[in-house]
């Protein structure tokens, strides 16, 4: 029996990852981690920046890839993943090691309180990163269905960045910190419509925005060398009533025109 020649049969593929993309998703992946031991030291500023700087490296991640031509899936899910740590597990434990924690000074109870409504925020993150990754390619890329995750975020962060700068205690602001990671939390598996300010369609025209954006990008980058915690605060704050505002404000219109 003749021998069967294989020395030009294929060989298997052999499955990589693209390195440049994943590693500012770990850079990402190393700041919310970075945060939650800078959380649990008492050291709140270095904690609050570092959640920022996973922001910046998460927003470069995915236009690198794109631009490189090196999307996977398995950066989509190793995305996915840090984004859950980034956003979700660090904001959580630094709120809760800077004010949550001192509930269970006025009872237990409210003590249990406390560390529920971060497991809240973390969960809630969890749930909107699960439905933003079952729905991408099938929703408006115009608008986010709730709350963006590094977005909600931002604004833990930097309340917490602000109160710091100011020498306001997170014992002090106990109440309204609890208040503010639930709504967080709850806006983030909201059905109210965020802006992603990108223009929309598909191809290379997708990731394009409208004009006033660039110039708001250039306002903020000077407000943010002048003061970094309280623009970081004020714009995370505006974004965030935003999608209610809108939601308010379609509700009303066909109110007025019936009125009409």
């Amino acid at each position: 029996m003749d021998e069967i020649d294989t020395s030009h049969a294929p060989r298997p593929r052999v499955r990589g990852i693209y390195l440049l993309p994943n590693l500012f998703t770990t850079g990402g992946l190393f700041g919310g981690f970075f945060a939650i031991i800078a959380a649990s030291q008492g050291r709140f500023e270095a904690a609050c920046i570092a959640i920022f700087v996973a922001a910046v490296l998460d927003g470069l991640d995915g236009r690198v890839a794109r631009l490189t031509n090196t999307q996977s899936e398995f950066g989509v899910q190793y995305d996915s993943l840090a984004d859950l740590i980034s956003f979700g597990m660090a904001p959580a434990m630094v709120m809760y090691h800077w004010a949550l924690l001192a509930l269970k000074q006025d009872s237990m109870t409210l003590g249990k309180i406390g560390w529920l409504a971060a497991f809240l925020y973390a969960a809630c993150a969890a749930l909107r990163l699960a439905r933003f990754n079952s729905q991408v390619g099938t929703v408006d890329k115009r608008w986010f269905v709730g709350l963006a995750s590094p977005a909600a975020a931002g604004l833990m962060a930097s309340f917490v960045w602000v109160c710091q700068e100011f020498g306001w205690s997170g014992e002090e602001l106990r109440y309204a910190a609890l208040g503010l990671t639930v709504t967080a939390g709850l806006l983030m598996v909201s059905r109210i419509r965020y802006s992603s300010f990108k223009g929309g369609g598909h191809g290379p025209k997708a990731d394009r925005v409208p004009f006033f954006v660039l110039v708001l990008v250039v306002a903020i980058l000077i407000a943010l060398w002048i003061a970094p915690a309280e623009t970081l605060l004020a714009a995370s704050t505006l974004y965030a009533l935003s999608g209610p505002l809108l939601w308010f404000r379609r509700r009303k219109l066909p109110a007025q025109d019936g009125a009409a």
